[in-house]
């Protein structure tokens, strides 16, 4: 241990924040390694159920090449890259079986969208079974790799791949928390019950999350597209279900209220300790216009930063996180916002975590 510790120190004190990002390092071009992080973000380049535009099982690697030109310093945490932030490698199989996969759940999607006849269904009948069998591996390899490192002490970002991707993150948690609410930036609600037939499907994370009896509270903000299922669901949900829809947002605004009175309302609706989901179609989509399903509206990137910073400073934990719906699309804009997307949500998870010093800000 002894030895391992000088050799960090020895990193801490050889790294330059100032230089140019070094493509032998590690993301953001850091020098730490997993095991010397303290923040480890796991990439699960997954994308099988995908309903209208592929790309985001790449989105991991795109980050990781993108995250070379982000600068470190960060005027409320100047010292952040201290923290110690490192990223595993893509697991080989994960992509593989994604890759091999999705073109399946595609023929059966186009299937069910056109409505083609009784008489094939032969030759799909077979495809859900298969491949929310996969998805049921798919959780419980991430929720044995998550809980592992969570149970070596480690803060833990989940990177997508698609959104269906953090399920067994949050299984681990719930397996070491007795509750915690869910906020979720996003333009849908994913709350569809095993939509198209897939049950671990994208558009199912937070009717999956919601199984789980240790999520207390769904926060969704930003939301701009829904179906009267999901808004049933909502009503229905006794309050543990709080929407916080765009139009509503935007309406608020225009009406004269600040985006900061709009965040203390979200906050007040969450518990102590918070799981943050971040479905980057949450934003513009000028900002992410290569995501798989993007929306008119939507958040601005430093109103999203700002939002993640007072659920910091109002005292809450974020137990973990995940960004999801990355895809590279036709230019490197998409890993660009990304990537400093990602840098900031680690960063501020590990303030909330005591992991990193925020300087204080006037009231």
């Amino acid at each position: 241990m002894a030895d391992s510790a000088s050799a960090l120190e020895q990193k801490l004190a050889n790294f330059d924040p100032n230089a140019l990002g070094d493509a032998a390092g590690g993301i953001y071009g850091l020098p730490f390694t997993p095991e010397e992080a303290q923040v480890v973000i796991v990439p699960v380049p997954w994308e099988v159920t995908v309903s209208y535009r592929a790309g985001t099982a790449e989105g991991p690697e795109a980050i990781r090449e993108a995250s070379l030109q982000v600068d470190l310093y960060d005027p409320d945490l100047p010292d952040a890259w201290k923290m110690g932030l490192a990223m595993e490698e893509s697991d080989e199989k994960i992509a593989a079986e994604s890759l091999e996969l999705r073109p399946t759940a595609e023929s059966y999607i186009g299937w069910l969208e056109e409505g083609e006849p009784e008489a094939t269904y032969g030759t799909f009948s077979q495809v859900p079974a298969r491949i929310n069998e996969r998805g049921q591996a798919l959780l419980e390899w991430l929720k044995a790799k998550t809980g592992a490192l969570l149970d070596a002490g480690k803060g833990v970002v989940v990177l997508g791949g698609d959104h269906s991707t953090p399920l067994g993150y949050l299984h681990a948690l719930a397996e070491r928390h007795e509750e915690f609410g869910i906020l979720q930036i996003d333009a849908h609600c994913d709350l569809r019950p095993a939509y198209e037939g897939f049950e671990f499907s994208h558009a199912s994370i937070m009717y999956n999350a919601l199984k789980l009896p240790q999520v207390k509270k769904l926060v969704q903000v930003g939301i701009r597209d829904y179906c009267q299922q999901e808004a049933e669901f909502i009503d229905q949900s006794n309050g543990r279900v709080a929407l916080f829809a765009d139009r509503f947002l935007q309406a608020e605004m225009l009406g004269g209220k600040s985006w900061r009175k709009e965040c203390k309302k979200i906050i007040a609706q969450l518990p102590q300790k918070v799981y943050l989901s971040f479905d980057i179609d949450g934003l513009d989509p000028k900002l992410c216009p290569g995501t798989g399903t993007p929306v008119p509206g939507g958040l601005e990137f430093e109103q999203a930063l700002y939002l993640i910073r007072m659920v910091v400073r109002s005292g809450r934990t974020i137990i973990g996180c995940d960004l999801n719906e990355v895809a590279p699309g036709d230019t490197e804009w998409n890993a660009i916002v990304g990537a400093r997307l990602l840098y900031h949500m680690a960063n501020w998870m590990g303030v909330s975590q005591g992991r990193l010093q925020a300087r204080a800000v006037e009231k």
